[in-house]
């Protein structure tokens, strides 16, 4: 049985074939399950590497086996594999869908911008302006 967010016996018979073989047991390599549980709870949930729960061991080694794939082509197998089943009529164009309730933005994409016109003209700050009459403000008492 296994948890939320970890590969059941089903997907890791789908996946074991696709990894480089484990590493030697009673070392300090975790299996090649346990990472791959791992990773996936990290992209489902979001965590930090270093939230990752103690139950996966430790964080560095899921991190590094992670990138050590993305390197040496496991993950682009893996890819390639599981996209056999994908729709005969799409192949391998797939439409992905961001949305952004998902992804975050920068927060300069929030729609400031930046207005030259309200720069003062030596200093780059706002013009200060008289409230009366609208107009900037030569110093105090000009207006």
């Amino acid at each position: 049985m296994s948890r939320r967010h970890e590969l059941t016996d089903e997907e890791w018979a789908l996946l074991q074939p696709l990894l480089p073989p484990d590493p030697p047991r009673g070392g300090r390599w975790r299996d090649h399950r346990t990472v791959v549980s791992a990773i996936l709870f990290r992209e489902r949930t979001g965590i930090t590497w270093r939230d990752l729960p103690e139950r996966f061991g430790p964080w560095k080694t899921v991190y590094q086996r992670k990138r050590r794939w993305a390197i040496d082509g496991t993950w682009t197998r893996i890819c390639d594999a599981l996209r056999i089943d994908c729709d005969a009529e799409e192949g391998e164009d797939w439409t992905v869908s961001v949305d952004s309730s998902s992804i975050r933005a920068h927060p300069h994409a929030a729609g400031a911008c930046h207005i030259p016109a309200l720069d003062h003209p030596k200093k780059g700050k706002p013009q200060r302006t008289n409230r009366a009459a609208g107009s900037a403000s030569d110093g105090p008492g000009a207006g």
